[in-house]
């Protein structure tokens, strides 16, 4: 078998068996010189231009699930489960979620990324608690697992290596937004955790990776699909991002704002509710929960009665950070300097554009703009007033946390170009706009 064929065989329009794409994944996991890179790249731009049908992408999901090492959890008698966020700004809802699921009594192995670009990263999130080791061994987490029932991690070297390498050549040959590609990179990684069941948080608006609503749905409806042929119980849940979500934009900040809705500040409404929406399908897919209604009010419940910031502390402590840091929050790491970004008139804000949000804090250095960016973690916003706020003129909108005034002077006039205010309150828009079940 030649991948020179297997590109012209896609280039053409044509469906690969199964061994034909076993072959490439193996040359993908091996990384070895039969198949350079430059191969697998044009490879996947075929597959960009052509489409895969659906054998083929649960086929390639699953062969790069094999590619490597697989969690074993059939030891563990509680229902496991895990969710995917296709990203976004303010997005740290895993950091609460996680560790809420895992006192519901749910065994939750998160896998979880780096930010790159105006999205930020799970693990960088985790990181700005000073010892958080994300870097962890297939045992390591089972162990953290068996113990504690939670454990967020980065992929290892041995979970789905195929993926990896597929991955970073997407990355750089603008073949990302392929939906196959897309499906069968996110399911790889699941299906390698050993999972029951997954609930996957598709973004849509300005801020996501898919801003039409349309091709958000197409991007559901795939994900479940084949979700369900790969034996995974998956719901998916449409979630806005045109403006950040939460109160909060920054490492050090989005690790705040986990802690305090674990605390029972529900404060960040849209964060709230993105929040145990999601955890409540998990519940009602494990069969935790008989309706995702009833699922939510348990879920609430374990907020009030402190269990879930109990399972967040022993999570911190598991993994090498200072458990406190729930009870304290001056832990956290802090940016150097504070200013107010004042608003230049009165009315209602009427816009909040979520990518320029995240532009700006990248260019505080609370994200990358490339892979080998360091980060501050102090860095990033605090939103005083989000889309729908009455705002008078000269009045707080946000807060700017940086360490470099330049940097800072650049971020306000960035995070200004996302802002519209007019005389008129804009119409309310659903923070969850649809749920996608299998058919």
């Amino acid at each position: 078998m030649r991948m020179l064929d297997l590109i012209a065989k896609k280039r053409l329009g044509g469906a690969l068996a199964r061994d034909e794409i076993r072959f490439i994944v193996k040359a993908a996991a091996t990384a070895g010189p039969d198949v350079p890179d430059y191969q697998l790249a044009a490879w996947l731009m075929a597959v960009c231009c052509r489409g895969m049908n659906e054998a083929e992408t649960v086929c390639l999901a699953r062969e790069m699930a094999q590619s490597g090492a697989r969690l074993d959890l059939s030891g563990l008698k509680a229902p496991k489960v895990d969710k995917h966020s296709t990203g976004g700004v303010g997005d740290g809802v895993s950091l609460a979620l996680a560790p809420l699921m895992a006192s519901a009594g749910l065994i939750v192995p998160m896998m979880s990324g780096r930010g790159l670009g105006h999205t930020g990263g799970t693990l960088d999130k985790l990181e700005a608690m000073a010892g958080f080791k994300v870097r962890l061994g297939i045992d390591a987490i089972a162990r953290q697992l068996a113990d504690i029932g939670v454990c967020m991690f980065g992929q290892t070297q041995d979970l789905a290596p195929a993926d990896r390498k597929l991955y970073s050549l997407r990355d750089a040959t603008s073949t990302v937004e392929s939906v196959p590609l897309v499906v069968a990179s996110i399911l790889s990684k699941k299906f390698a955790e050993d999972l029951d069941a997954l609930v996957l948080d598709v973004k849509v608006g300005a801020g996501a990776i898919f801003k039409n609503p349309k091709e958000a749905r197409i991007l559901s409806q795939a994900l479940v699909k084949t979700g369900q042929k790969l034996g995974l119980k998956s719901v998916a849940v449409l979630t806005a991002m045109d403006q950040p979500l939460g109160r909060y934009v920054g490492n050090a900040l989005e690790v705040r704002q986990a802690v305090e809705i674990l605390r029972g500040d529900f404060t960040s409404a849209d964060y709230a509710q993105c929040l145990l929406t999601l955890g409540a399908w998990m519940l009602h897919l494990t069969g935790k929960a008989e309706t995702p209604k009833a699922g939510m009010a348990k879920l609430q419940g374990l907020i009030r009665s402190g269990a879930a910031l109990e399972s967040f502390k022993k999570m911190v402590e598991a993994q090498g950070a200072d458990p406190r840091v729930a009870d304290d929050l001056s832990l956290l790491p802090k940016a150097g300097m504070t200013r107010d970004i004042a608003a230049p008139k009165a009315g209602y804000v009427a816009w909040l554009d979520a990518r320029k949000v995240g532009e700006a804090a990248v260019i505080l250095g609370a994200g990358r703009a490339h892979m080998e960016q360091s980060i501050d973690y102090g860095a990033g916003f605090v939103l005083e007033k989000k889309v729908g706020d009455r705002v008078g003129k000269g009045e707080t909108l946000a807060l700017i946390h940086g360490s470099d005034a330049a940097k800072m002077e650049q971020a306000t006039a960035c995070f200004m170009t996302a802002l519209k205010i007019d005389a008129r309150k804009p119409k309310p828009m659903p923070v969850i706009r649809q749920v996608i079940r299998p058919s």
